[in-house]
């Protein structure tokens, strides 16, 4: 999956050898330095072997479901209606608050094993369903705490910046409230990124940019939910300010594809989030292969607009829904992905990277993104180590 070796990059009769957490070498058997000729061996009997997956967008970490909403609006009740029995975003939010930081590990161990049943050792965890400094803290603890309980790498996003909570002025929540929850939490080293969600009903770039400053003023990159829903001028946000990431992007133009490009940003394409809200705009895709934008895909995996469990559905969805090709569904779980959370030391088979990658029961790596709720996973190597 290096970026100058074709599409895939394939070996065949390849090898792989590991020194611990980290690959050592890799390609042609027939090319094994003479160093390793005596190596321990481990035949994987001609299956296919990727980097293993990386799901660089979920909101694992939240209390409850809306499993009553999406029923209440298949049986005809109005968005309105839905919030006035207490649904959206709000459920999630009071439920989160209200549920034990126990109780928030647990689940969220749930959904890290569904992902890493796939190949995955990689999750992107944001906050977010806290909206006050107390539960966003409490949000990424457990995010840091899968990481100690699971063979998984675990990146954190603060996203305090989601939404203002019920009744709230915006401007006052992020002064008063999502600027100083950031602060304290990269004083208790919880953050790796900052995110935001700019959007009409959510934060404009001004307010944004406040946000986007301090994280700037504490050395954290960030990454931004940009043009979901309508183009207010988020994406070019995030590449005035090198983000990692620009994430949904659905109503970005080529203009906006062009600032990506200039600022090395990754779109990150969220299909889930597209079928379940019944989306019919598509992200630029056409645009983004134009100007050279490194694309993403992620579950977005959250209560609301993606309850989506699985990472190889994305990719499949990334093919059928926006037309990615299969080789740029495996690069966007792969190095595309690793580009988005700034892992310089995931994403490819080579030497110097983590030893994290997937052995797939399967003849060619267009199968992944070809099954649907299909799992060809035979085993994961996880820093050196079956799992």
């Amino acid at each position: 999956m290096c970026p100058d070796a074709g599409d895939y990059g394939l070996i065949e009769h390849g090898a792989i050898v590991t020194n611990g957490a980290e690959i050592a070498w890799a390609g042609p058997a027939a090319d094994l330095p003479s160093a390793y000729k005596n190596a321990k061996t481990t035949s994987l009997e001609g299956r296919l072997v990727t980097p293993a997956l990386i799901d660089c967008h979920t909101h694992i970490v939240h209390g409850g479901n809306r499993a009553l909403e999406f029923e209440m609006r298949l049986n005809g009740a109005s968005y309105e209606e839905v919030a006035r029995a207490g649904g959206g975003i709000v459920s999630t939010v009071t439920a989160t608050r209200e549920t034990s930081e126990d109780d928030l590990l647990k689940a969220a161990l749930t959904r890290a094993d569904a992902l890493i049943a796939e190949g995955v050792s990689t999750i992107e965890v944001k906050s977010g369903y806290g909206l006050d400094i107390e539960t966003e803290l409490k949000m990424l603890r457990v995010a840091r705490t899968i990481a100690k309980q699971r063979p998984v790498h675990i990146s954190t996003s603060f996203l305090g910046a989601h939404a203002a909570p019920k009744g709230a002025d915006p401007d006052a929540y992020i002064d008063t409230v999502c600027i100083p929850a950031l602060k304290a939490a990269h004083a208790e080293g919880l953050v790796d990124m900052v995110d935001g969600f700019c959007e009409g009903i959510a934060f404009d770039v001004p307010q944004i940019t406040r946000v986007f400053d301090v994280a700037r003023a504490l050395g954290l990159p960030v990454k931004l939910h940009a043009e979901q829903l309508s183009n207010i001028g988020g994406t070019q946000l995030a590449a005035r300010y090198c983000a990692q990431s620009a994430d949904h992007i659905e109503y970005a133009n080529e203009a906006d594809a062009a600032a990506l490009a200039a600022s090395d940003t990754v779109a990150v394409l969220l299909p889930g989030a597209f079928y379940t809200l019944h989306e019919t705009q598509k992200p630029p895709v056409a645009a983004l292969r134009k100007h050279g934008v490194p694309m993403a895909l992620a579950t977005d995996w959250n209560p609301g607009s993606s309850p989506l469990g699985s990472l190889l559905l994305t990719m499949n969805m990334g093919c059928t829904l926006f037309g990615l090709t299969p080789a740029e569904a495996l690069a966007g779980t792969t190095r595309h992905a690793a580009k988005a959370l700034g892992l310089a030391d995931s994403g490819t088979l080579e030497a110097g990277n983590r030893a994290d990658f997937a052995v797939w029961n399967v003849q060619t790596p267009a199968e992944l993104s070809y099954g649907i709720g299909i799992n060809p996973l035979h085993k994961r190597v996880f820093a050196g180590q079956t799992t």
